[in-house]
């Protein structure tokens, strides 16, 4: 089951800021392995991460985990493939993405948390050093 939500998929694919990116997975049991490319999607920025404000000092380091608080950036994330295409994929946390910023800028995200999985809602990372 694909759970972004159709809706919610077309919103992302044909929003004219959602940026050109291709997502990449790591081998869970070979860390020496090559990433497996899982295909291309588009991202929307929405903004800087915003803890909830119930959560406590403990909660915060916890979640940034030694990441400077301004490093988390949410965004809306839709796989161009079609869901029944088989080429499909859901982003989860751990995956890569590049991103065409602009003509000849890719960025590295890590994808950090899924907030909402139906609205394709993410918490990415920028990995500064790896910016080509």
């Amino acid at each position: 089951m694909y759970p972004l939500t159709a809706q919610s998929r077309t919103a992302i694919l044909e929003n004219p800021d959602a940026l050109e990116s291709t997502l990449y997975r790591a081998d869970e049991y070979n860390t020496e392995a090559e990433e497996q490319d899982l295909g291309d999607a588009r991202i929307l920025f929405l903004g800087p991460f915003q803890a909830p404000a119930e959560w406590d000092a403990k909660d915060r380091e916890d979640y940034f985990d030694g990441t400077p608080p301004d490093a988390f950036i949410t965004a809306r994330i839709a796989c161009e493939a079609a869901p029944d295409s088989g080429a499909s994929f859901i982003p989860v946390p751990g995956d890569y993405a590049a991103v065409t910023e602009a003509p000849g800028k890719i960025s590295m995200f890590y994808v950090w948390d899924c907030l909402n999985d139906v609205e394709g809602e993410y918490v990415l990372i920028r990995e500064e050093e790896d910016a080509l």
